[in-house]
């Protein structure tokens, strides 16, 4: 079993959330994935983004605010 660092982007209304997670290889047809600590870190921010409440969500990662251009 091996590890590995990846970043995953969390988007909620107009915040998006920039998460580094632990990524789980193994040998077997399900590899790579999250272990449960990591999805429900993940699940945390999602739920902290759509209350709004970035504080909560910082604590995981980057938090960004999304701005729709004019074209």
């Amino acid at each position: 079993m091996r590890t590995k660092r990846r970043t995953k982007l969390i988007h909620e209304g107009n915040y998006v959330a920039e998460i580094d997670v632990e990524l789980i290889e193994t040998d077997d047809e399900w590899s790579p994935y999250l272990s449960l600590e990591e999805t429900g870190k993940l699940d945390d921010v999602r739920e902290a983004l759509r209350r709004g409440d970035l504080k909560k969500a910082a604590r995981y990662g980057r938090v960004y605010t999304l701005t729709p251009l004019a074209v």
